[in-house]
């Protein structure tokens, strides 16, 4: 059974700094992209970062790139996100997922965690 579980999640000030966790298990991590995504308050979900199997390519949205950068640990069976300079409107739950198809810029998952949530105060 596919599990994946985010961490790391909390209450940070205006241009200070998160990295997320994604422990997964249920199936070969390191034979899947994976993708993480978030969704607001009152919006709809959110896609951000995408990761190939192997660590490369990798691609991100607008919003985040340059500040946000997805990496991932085989060995461990673990996604990550590093999260530079937030701002108030990163203000999300945010999820990883595992993209169809295996395709790592694909804006549609087929599984997803339960969430982690990140809170930026201005």
């Amino acid at each position: 059974q596919v599990q994946l579980v985010e961490s790391g999640g909390g209450l940070v000030q205006s241009g200070g700094s998160l990295r997320l966790s994604c422990a997964t298990s249920g199936f070969r991590f390191s034979n899947y992209a994976m993708t993480w995504v978030r969704q607001a308050p009152g919006k709809g979900v959110e896609w951000l970062a995408g990761i190939d199997s192997g660590g490369a390519p990798t691609e991100y949205s607008d919003s985040v790139k340059g500040r946000f950068a997805i990496s991932r640990d085989d060995a461990k069976n673990t996604l990550y996100l590093q999260m530079n300079n937030l701002k108030p409107e990163d203000t999300a739950v945010y999820y990883c997922a595992r993209p169809l198809d295996n395709w790592y810029r694909a804006r549609v998952y087929v599984s997803r965690g339960q969430g982690t949530q990140v809170t930026v105060s201005s």
